[in-house]
């Protein structure tokens, strides 16, 4: 990076797509199931054929005010449906009914935890409205795809709160727990049930903000961040070069990691809003959001305080945990079988996480039964078996769940040795053999007696009390 870039401030704005997790779409009957036959569940409404009137389909006015509720924000009583007119080649009528003016949920806010601290960021708006189709594209030509025309999405609008790419992926990361939790999606980012826009800009600190570019339809973490990172230094170099940002749509090229350029970006006066005249107005009574509140489940934020509270934990921690519900659910299950939470905590955000994560970022799958990571654990805070085995086990356990951690130490001989006797004489036995390293610590080397404890962990094939191996060392190294 070039030095000239911690001159600039990037300012980062996310909209985020959410397909909703009802049975039909949004104006018709045909299934929303993902992975059919190309063009098999349409029909003349979400075709657009003449003659075809869409009715709206409940279920996603009711979902789009859960997540509005679950964001903090504030529920219109009244909303309207709008079409947005504008070239869509994978949309057949060649409009999308949207909202403009007049969205179901607006001002609210979700608070996030980086590296730096805690964060609050502003969320503009939700609004509902339809999915367009999908092109493929491959060596013959390119083809449409209308199953997804017409699902339902809901659009979030973050304020451009944001600062760097960590803040953009723990808003995303935050959003998408949030999200789960209410059950409204199941925001597989793979299958496009939850994917990006960010626009960013950027400028120097006490200036206006630049001119921003938007990155279309990132269904990744990792992407996200890679994205921004890019386009910051893209932006930042060109200003450097006296070149001038044009407010545009830029692709992510996901093997390259560069953005390119698209089109020139519209403003809202571009795509001619209107009121659908098909659609009534959306009107909701205070007794039904009084039922829909009710129906919210506890949040992320409700259980990261209670971990907080409850376990002593940090408060990325506690964000990290809770991030799913099944993540939420697995560290709760296994509390109630051991009295180390702090500990049981911090090897699901290490080891569990870390064999999690070789697998989809969509996909929770903890194959060790709660009771049976409580266990190891236990072990380890009572010296049976030290964290170098601990992690050891884990891993042999993810492959087989179904066997007991105390069957497989046993089976495979891993309790821990305490025996002073025993480990004195190991101790005794690595001094002697290692005068050089003692040399070296009586020079003031302080690392030089770490190859010892090395060696007899070794010798022991990892299973000796480090904490006790290490004490002997210490008091044997003073005598000298």
């Amino acid at each position: 990076m070039s030095a000239f870039t911690s001159e600039y401030e990037m300012v980062i704005g996310l909209e985020v797509h959410v397909e909703l997790k009802t049975r039909t779409k949004i104006f018709c009957s045909c299934p929303t199931d993902f992975g059919a036959e190309p063009n098999t569940h349409v029909c003349p409404v979400c075709m657009g054929l003449p003659g075809s009137l869409p009715v709206l389909n409940r279920k996603v006015v009711e979902y789009a005010i859960k997540a509005g509720m679950a964001t903090n924000c504030t529920i219109a009583r009244y909303s309207k449906q709008d079409r947005k007119n504008y070239f869509y080649p994978d949309l057949p009528k060649a409009y999308q009914i949207s909202q403009y003016d007049l969205p179901l949920c607006e001002h609210g806010y979700l608070d996030i935890e980086t590296s730096t601290g805690s964060k609050r960021i502003g969320i503009t708006r939700i609004h509902i409205e339809e999915d367009a189709g999908k092109l493929v594209h491959d060596k013959s030509g390119t083809f449409i795809d209308c199953n997804r025309c017409g699902v339902p999405l809901i659009e979030i609008v973050s304020e451009p709160d944001i600062r760097s790419a960590e803040e953009a992926v723990a808003y995303l990361q935050k959003l998408r727990a949030t999200i789960l939790y209410t059950g409204i999606s199941d925001c597989r980012m793979q299958e496009g049930s939850l994917r990006c826009d960010v626009n960013l800009s950027v400028h120097k600190p006490g200036q206006p903000f630049g001119t921003r570019t938007e990155m279309k339809n990132l269904n990744s973490f990792q992407y996200v961040q890679k994205a921004i990172e890019f386009e910051y230094r893209r932006q930042v170099e060109a200003i450097e070069n006296g070149e001038e940002i044009v407010q545009e749509t830029r692709r992510f090229d996901e093997k390259s990691g560069k953005t390119s350029s698209m089109r020139r970006k519209e403003d809202a006066n571009d795509y001619r809003y209107f009121p659908d005249p098909d659609l009534a107005p959306i009107e909701m009574s205070e007794q039904q959001l009084e039922q829909l509140q009710a129906s919210i489940p506890v949040l992320p934020d409700q259980r990261k305080s209670k971990y907080i509270e409850q376990f002593g934990l940090t408060a990325y921690d506690a964000e990290m945990l809770t991030a799913t519900p099944e993540t939420a659910d697995y560290f709760e299950s296994v509390c109630a079988a051991t009295e180390y939470p702090k500990q049981a905590a911090n090897l699901m955000l290490t080891e569990v996480f870390r064999l999690m994560s070789a697998e989809s970022e969509d996909t929770v799958r903890i194959p060790v039964a709660p009771a049976h990571l409580a266990a190891l654990v236990n072990m380890t805070i009572d010296g049976k078996i030290n964290s170098s085995t601990e992690k050891k086990v884990l891993g042999e356990l993810w492959k087989n769940g179904d066997q007991s951690p105390e069957e497989y130490i046993r089976a495979h001989d891993l309790f821990q040795l305490s025996d002073p006797v025993l480990l004195e004489q190991l101790v005794d036995q690595a001094i002697a053999q290692n005068p050089k390293s003692i040399a070296d610590f009586k020079k003031g080397k302080t690392n030089a007696l770490k190859s010892l404890v090395g060696q007899i962990m070794g010798k022991t094939s990892g299973r000796a009390n480090p904490v006790i191996v290490q004490q002997l060392i210490d008091e044997k190294v003073a005598k000298l």
